[in-house]
């Protein structure tokens, strides 16, 4: 028998557990009536909203091919189903948590009067949060302790909040959204993120001993390694796990040793990613290829170290489908080893090179000014401009005397590439390069002035791309594009198909180039490629663009900063990274040369003095020559080659202007036309007229011996 101090204990306790009980009770029964009365979200609303701070870029095979951060509150990964989860874990976080979660509807009547009864008498705080009751919380941020604890108030509001969650959602959606919305350790939010970040695997993939210590991790996510690790023993043991205890510390110890890593972590095309995500997308599926992306950023690599001892720090690749404007590469920078990583290669503006003079011949061939077999002089010339005496120098100043349009443009000469835009006129070559995509190139003509024919003009790497995209496409200009959406518009023709044709071959023609390159180099591929390499003022910039029948690939090397490279040119700086990437995507793939158009014809060419082996050449239908090819070519039509119409020439108010000379030119030169401004004779009927400038408009015309007219341009003199 109890004695009667015992028995007066007991009455004591059963007196204070039957009040407990009762005010439990009076308090959930009113806490019941305010249910009625709050709204609470949805599970599909909850799940809607949920947000992932990684968005992922694929490729177009769907690999993953970069991940951006978005979010640096959190690390959370895609919303993980429970059909998703682990089994053990899910039944882990329930004994941990929750234990009669399954049959209570939101609050744990026994959990609270233990907590009560724990508090009265301890003096220590204990709480008796559900699992509802914690992602009442998570949901409404109101809910959150504003301290260390809630207090009494938002203890009472967080009951309500979880008794309106257990009316309106199931109990695996609200076990479902739990695991999903909580954090684990540090930033890590969510199961799958918890999972890959600290044992490398999928939810699914959870050991029973991996469940226990991520458990283990809710009540306290920051806790000491060794807590955990305490924590996570007495888990197992209350779970019943037959389990060593340095087994439960081991995979305790290796999941928290370090920080945390995400094993897909990928960063393959980091500015490609803030283009296409930057409106928010979770995923993106991109025209990238992910396998030549890879092969170009190690190439791109590895010849900026070979080419470190001449100042070369950094490059940038681009790759395009002809047939379908999809870029398949693009390489801003070389990653780690750049000297500015955020930097963007592609769209950096550079100067041009001698990238820029296939469309000024392509325009030259186009009006009839020039065919491929007309003889340009490489031999000094200075030439008068507004700001001063332009004299331009070859790359290696030297002067070839007469030579072939077909040859000054495969071997890059500089003197016949600016006689040929004094032939076809600034504002129509700029125009032409405003056409073919330059947006860059915004600015008056006369601020480039004819250096302009050598690239001083600073343009972007994805410009230079997209203009020799259209070159191989024939002239008609299309679109690129990143994405699977909507496809680029058809385009519009901005160079005659028979003009891109001729260029086209002039930059395939290896003998041609080899004046300047020799046989033997980077730009002689076994498969036919199109190809034009340039280097900027002061060896600053460097590139190589060219074209198969199935791609287009742009190289840039140079340095970010501006610094010029020491003793680097097109062919040993940009060229061969362009022959990898170009060997590569020709490892089976097969590039034949363009077909004919019409209007495009072949004739056979001999030049006077063995200036250049006979050949056969291309020509516009009625641009062929009628005679042999000198330095007097002939041509079937004669016409005015300089003053071009609509030509603006200006008086340069620093030199006298008795001094100042305009050279009016006609062609053939082998003829004689009489010269005639403005409906008076000009008193010459040479080839070459040096006239004196006179402010005013002026119509220019050439006469044959009987009056008739044969050509006429007008042109103004300010």
């Amino acid at each position: 028998m109890l004695s009667s101090h015992l028995k007066g204990t007991w009455r004591i306790w059963s007196i204070t557990a039957f009040a407990l009980f009762c005010l439990a009770a009076a308090g959930f029964i009113a806490a019941e009536r305010q249910v009625r009365h709050i709204g609470i979200e949805s599970f599909r609303d909850v799940r809607a909203s949920y947000r992932v701070s990684d968005a992922v870029l694929l490729d177009r095979h769907k690999e993953v091919i970069h991940t951006l951060r978005t979010d640096l509150s959190g690390r959370r990964l895609e919303w993980a189903r429970l059909e998703d989860v682990s089994p053990s874990f899910l039944e882990t976080v329930i004994l941990a948590e929750d234990r009669r979660f399954p049959g209570h509807h939101g609050v744990d009547l026994l959990a609270f009067m233990s907590a009560l009864a724990h508090n009265a008498t301890r003096g220590r705080l204990r709480g008796a949060s559900t699992i509802s009751m914690q992602l009442a919380a998570v949901i409404d941020r109101d809910l959150r302790p504003r301290g260390t604890r809630r207090g009494l108030g938002q203890k009472w509001r967080q009951v309500i909040a979880a008794l309106a969650l257990e009316r309106s959602w199931k109990k695996d959606e609200i076990l479902e959204a739990y695991i999903n919305l909580i954090s684990y350790r540090g930033e890590l939010q969510g199961v799958r993120a918890a999972s890959k970040g600290l044992f490398g695997k999928e939810p699914s993939g959870l050991t029973r001993v991996e469940s226990i210590v991520l458990a283990s991790l809710i009540t306290s996510p920051n806790a000491p390694r060794e807590r955990v690790a305490v924590r996570s023993w007495r888990l197992a043991q209350k779970a019943g796990m037959k389990v060593a205890r340095d087994e439960v510390e081991k995979a305790t110890g290796e999941a928290l040793a370090s920080a945390y890593h995400i094993g897909f972590d990928a960063s393959l095309a980091p500015h490609v990613a803030r283009i296409v995500l930057a409106s928010g997308q979770v995923m993106e599926i991109t025209t990238l290829d992910g396998r030549l992306q890879r092969f170009a950023l190690n190439a791109l690599r590895s010849n900026l170290a070979a080419l470190r001892g001449k100042n070369v720090a950094d490059g940038a690749v681009m790759v395009a489908d002809n047939a379908t404007g999809e870029i398949l590469a693009y390489i801003g920078n070389s990653g780690s080893t750049s000297s500015a990583v955020w930097m963007d290669g592609i769209r950096a503006r550079r100067q041009a090179g001698s990238t820029l003079k296939p469309f000024l011949y392509g325009l030259a061939i186009e009006k009839g000014y020039l065919t491929a077999s007309s003889l340009l002089e490489d031999t000094p010339l200075s030439v008068m401009t507004p700001t001063g005496l332009y004299v331009p120098q070859n790359y290696d100043n030297q002067f070839r005397g007469s030579v072939s349009a077909r040859t000054a443009l495969a071997s890059s000469l500089n003197v016949p590439a600016v006689k040929t835009l004094l032939v076809t006129g600034l504002v129509p070559f700029v125009e032409r390069l405003r056409e073919m995509g330059f947006t860059s190139i915004a600015r008056e003509p006369e601020f480039y002035g004819y250096s302009i024919a050598l690239g001083s003009a600073d343009v972007e790497l994805y410009e230079l791309v997209g203009a020799y995209l259209t070159l191989a496409r024939g002239g008609r200009q299309g679109g690129m594009r990143l994405t699977f959406g909507a496809p680029p518009p058809a385009g519009t023709r901005v160079m005659d198909e028979r003009a891109a044709f001729v260029v086209s071959q002039i930059l395939s023609d290896r003998e041609s180039r080899a004046v300047t390159f020799g046989l033997e180099n980077p730009l002689a591929t076994r498969y036919w490629t199109a190809v034009k390499t340039g280097t900027s003022k002061d060896m600053r910039d460097n590139w190589c663009i060219g074209f198969s029948s199935r791609y287009t690939v742009g190289v840039w090397v140079g340095n970010f900063s501006g610094e010029p490279m020491r003793d680097v040119s097109g062919i040993s700086g940009a060229a061969p990274i362009w022959l990898e990437v170009m060997d590569f995507l020709h490892g089976t793939a097969v590039s034949s040369p363009p077909l004919q158009p019409p209007g495009v014809t072949v004739a056979r060419v001999r030049f006077e003095r063995g200036i250049e082996p006979p050949r056969a050449e291309f020509f516009l239908e009625g641009t062929e020559p009628i005679a042999t090819v000198g330095a007097q070519v002939v041509h079937q039509r004669a016409r005015i080659v300089y003053p071009p119409e609509g030509t603006l020439i200006t008086i340069d108010p620093d030199i006298p202007e008795a001094l100042q000379r305009v050279a009016l030119r006609f062609e053939p030169q082998a003829q004689r036309f009489r010269w005639v401004l403005n409906e008076a004779d000009a008193g010459s009927d040479m080839p070459l007229f040096l006239w004196e400038p006179r402010r005013g408009r002026y119509t220019l015309s050439i006469v044959d011996r009987d009056g008739a007219l044969v050509d006429s341009v007008a042109f103004t003199v300010r």
